[in-house]
């Protein structure tokens, strides 16, 4: 009987061991939204995900932390709101995120280069994060060394998150990192970073847009056949995570980016639907997202659920077709086989962009958020 006690508390032990962060980013615009596809504070399930990520505020140029909406994230009470999904599960975590896309670069690589203004930063990143109740914070420099930024990046970065952990205490610090091969070799000192930060979450999506000119998967798990260039070869999620480990980051601190919506094109030829074949510009606006070449899971299923499904063999990813528009998606079988993909690799978790385009009202018949509950089903 004591053997078999003890054996039970081992495999307790083991499976405890190997679950895994379900990351989760909070757009903080969707408030916004039309009809079904508004999503609020109040729409997050607070035992969905391990961390839930305000996104975004912003950087001033005198090294303050900058809230880019202060409408919805005071007025509207988002952050408190965000902040108070605490009081439902006691072990979530809830972390502020700076920067994206349309925050650029040149800032960042102003105040984060002089010691003066990194040092200002710091202390008001700390302060904003105990007045809020965040547990923790995450940089989206998008990206150190490109979009404005200078060689140098790589090094002031390393400082600010060694000066910023010291400050932190035993609050959790992350970072956004490129899925891009080239960028990551610009960008980051990866042994530095990983050995700095609680978690990397992998932006290992967007390969493909309609500015490519032609057909492709923004998350394609592995490369096709048809990528023959060593650049292409790299613009896929396995490519991403083992340039990362090559690089020195330990697995267990890397987070796969796993997106809930898809990249669209419009064709040039409707009867050229392959891989490469032409475009002529992006897909059409969803009615919820209305950004032409995108399209969220929610409005895919809700709206698109008759449209023709191809699984692509090679890439383990599936796309749908109407007429000329081609929309690169995601769905519970692409998300289960990436996140069957971070336990076999041993990585730290899944990072997934984002809680608004999963179907989080359940309309689509598959319950609630069925892209991240498939993800954390593999994972936790």
């Amino acid at each position: 009987m004591r053997v078999f006690l003890c054996l039970s508390a081992l495999l307790a032990f083991v499976a405890q061991s190997y679950a895994a962060n379900v990351v989760c980013y909070f757009n903080s615009w969707t408030v916004y939204r039309n009809g079904n596809g508004k999503f609020v504070p109040q729409n997050v399930d607070p035992n969905l995900c391990s961390h839930v990520l305000f996104a975004f505020v912003g950087l001033s140029t005198d090294g303050n932390v900058r809230i880019l909406d202060e409408w919805e994230a005071i007025n509207l009470n988002g952050i408190s709101d965000i902040i108070n999904l605490k009081q439902q599960n006691k072990d979530l975590k809830i972390l502020v995120s700076m920067g994206g896309w349309n925050e650029g670069s040149t800032t960042y690589s102003n105040v984060i280069g002089n010691p003066t203004l990194r040092t200002n930063l710091v202390r008001n990143i700390v302060a904003f994060i105990r007045q809020y109740g965040f547990d923790g914070f995450d940089l989206s420099w998008e990206y150190p060394n490109g979009r404005g930024g200078v060689p140098s990046d790589a090094q002031n970065l390393v400082l600010f998150l060694q000066e910023l952990k010291a400050s932190m205490g035993n609050l959790t610090l992350s970072i956004a990192g490129s899925g891009l091969i080239q960028q990551i070799d610009l960008s980051y000192d990866v042994p530095s970073v990983a050995n700095t930060v609680d978690m990397i979450n992998l932006m290992s999506y967007d390969y493909r847009g309609s500015y490519d000119g032609f057909v492709g998967h923004a998350s394609s798990l592995y490369a096709s056949s048809k990528d023959v260039t060593i650049t292409a070869l790299g613009l896929n999620v396995n490519a991403t995570i083992h340039h990362w480990l090559e690089k020195g980051a330990p697995a267990s601190k890397l987070n796969m980016g796993i997106v809930t919506y898809g990249r669209g094109f419009t064709l040039r030829d409707a009867a050229q639907t392959d891989l490469y074949a032409p475009t002529q510009g992006p897909s059409a606006a969803g009615p919820y997202t209305q950004e032409p070449g995108m399209m969220g899971y929610n409005e895919a299923c809700e709206f698109d659920s008759l449209w023709p499904r191809v699984f692509d063999q090679e890439t383990r990813v599936p796309h749908i077709i109407n007429g000329n528009q081609w929309i690169g998606m995601e769905d519970v079988n692409s998300v289960e086989e990436k996140a069957k993909l971070v336990k076999e690799l041993g990585l730290g978790g899944a990072a997934v962009w984002s809680l608004d385009t999963d179907d989080f009202n359940g309309i689509c018949g598959g319950g609630k958020y069925p892209l991240i509950n498939k993800i954390k089903s593999i994972l936790q």
